[in-house]
């Protein structure tokens, strides 16, 4: 007897684009029971990214039961049921390969769509959001303890991989009888969205990232954060400013500068906007991480004195500097509230954010969907400048990072 499936998926992006995460339940048809769980975080991408990410993990989760079953798919997603059903055609270029990919899981046919409200779509949507906090806490998403046993055929399951050092941690999987199966991260990798936009979505509203100039604190390596001594700019720094404004200057593509709330920021757009002919508005979501007690310390300095503080911050973005701070959890949601605000604010224009190293950072690694981690893996130069490309269908093109060709002789 061929056995009949019920996929439930739902996926949610907090911002659109935002980060975001799908929920998918595999169900028995006949008794009504969970088989499967789904769901993961995806990072930062647009809600109807998510919502296709976890209708493919619902369908590759009921392929893993049963290759030989008969699918009924229940959204509240009208978008994906309409495109997938046929009714509506596709014409976003992420969407396109991502309904190829969900068509190709089990033959035409065997497979069918219907939108529901909502409030009947309870449990994938709780999955959805639980990847979402899990992910944004740098956390991997756990299934509720309970999940029904699995019954029937095809389900192949493997054990997670030992992790390596290096290696960020799973935040999402899919269960069947509380183990993981032949997993449907897959899902995530088709279509990763950033490069190509298209020709009807406009111009992006594109920010371009200086961080600030030397201050006597940065050929030191001192934590300088805005809980400090707010230092100005040195006078290799107040060059590196002008350099920095020349190279903008011949580019001519800068509508608006906004600036930081602190000195150096503020000085390094200032030298711009005077070669631009442009005003400065100073945008307080743009200020640095405020890094409590290890503020003008060395990273030695703070090693020595605060071992244990320094261990858990390197290993959690929720942890705080010693003496209060701001963890880079509460930065990320701070960056990302004002990327929101300016995009909408800019759209179609080019902007010029001058900002420091956290910010910029996480502007860069939330674009990318990167982990947490990312942050200490990147490096940036004072008065290096960087882009960023946001689309109006939630997109973003990383399109430089930390050049400082304008600074060489």
């Amino acid at each position: 007897m061929t056995r009949e499936f019920i996929v439930e998926a739902d996926g949610g992006s907090r911002g659109n684009p935002g980060p975001a995460g799908y929920g998918a339940v595999v169900v028995d048809a006949a008794s009504g029971e969970t088989l499967a769980e789904a769901a993961e975080y995806l990072g930062v991408v647009t809600n109807n990214v998510a919502e296709y990410r976890g209708l493919l993990a619902g369908l590759r989760a009921a392929h893993g039961l049963d290759p030989d079953a008969v699918v009924h798919v229940r959204m509240d997603s009208k978008l994906v049921v309409e495109q997938m059903s046929g009714r509506w055609k596709i014409k976003h270029p992420d969407m396109k390969p991502l309904a190829l990919e969900a068509g190709r899981v089990f033959p035409a046919g065997r497979v069918t769509y219907q939108w529901i409200p909502r409030a009947e779509n309870k449990h994938a949507d709780r999955l959805a959001n639980e990847a979402m906090d899990a992910g944004m806490r740098g956390e991997q998403w756990e299934p509720a303890a309970g999940t029904a046993p699995l019954q029937g055929r095809g389900a192949e399951t493997c054990a997670a991989p030992p992790r390596g050092r290096d290696q960020p941690p799973r935040t999402g999987t899919v269960t069947t009888g509380g183990k993981p199966t032949a997993d449907t991260r897959a899902a995530s990798q088709v279509a990763s969205p950033g490069w190509s936009a298209a020709p009807d979505l406009g111009a992006p509203a594109t920010f371009v990232l200086l961080r600030h100039g030397e201050t006597p604190l940065t050929p030191q390596k001192r934590f300088s954060g805005s809980g400090g001594t707010d230092p100005a700019l040195s006078e290799a720094g107040r060059e590196q400013a002008r350099r920095a404004a020349d190279a903008l200057a011949r580019r001519g593509t800068i509508d608006a500068v906004l600036a930081s709330p602190l000195t150096r920021t503020r000085q390094t757009a200032a030298a711009v906007a005077e070669r631009l002919g442009l005003d400065v508005t100073v945008d307080d979501g743009l200020r640095e991480t405020d890094f409590g007690a290890w503020e003008g310390l060395t990273f030695g300095e703070v090693r020595e004195r605060h071992p244990d503080d320094l261990t858990a911050w390197l290993a959690d973005p929720r942890a705080h500097p010693t003496g209060g701070g701001e963890s880079f959890a509460e930065t990320a949601t701070r960056i990302a509230a004002t990327r929101d605000r300016l995009v909408a604010a800019h759209a179609g224009r080019t902007v010029l954010l001058v900002t420091h190293v956290t910010p910029i950072k996480t502007l860069v690694r939330l674009a990318l969907g990167a982990p947490a981690e990312s942050l200490f893996r990147m490096e940036l130069s004072a008065a290096s400048l960087s882009a960023v490309a946001y689309y109006r269908d939630g997109n973003a093109s990383v399109r430089l990072f930390n050049d400082t060709s304008h600074l060489r002789p």
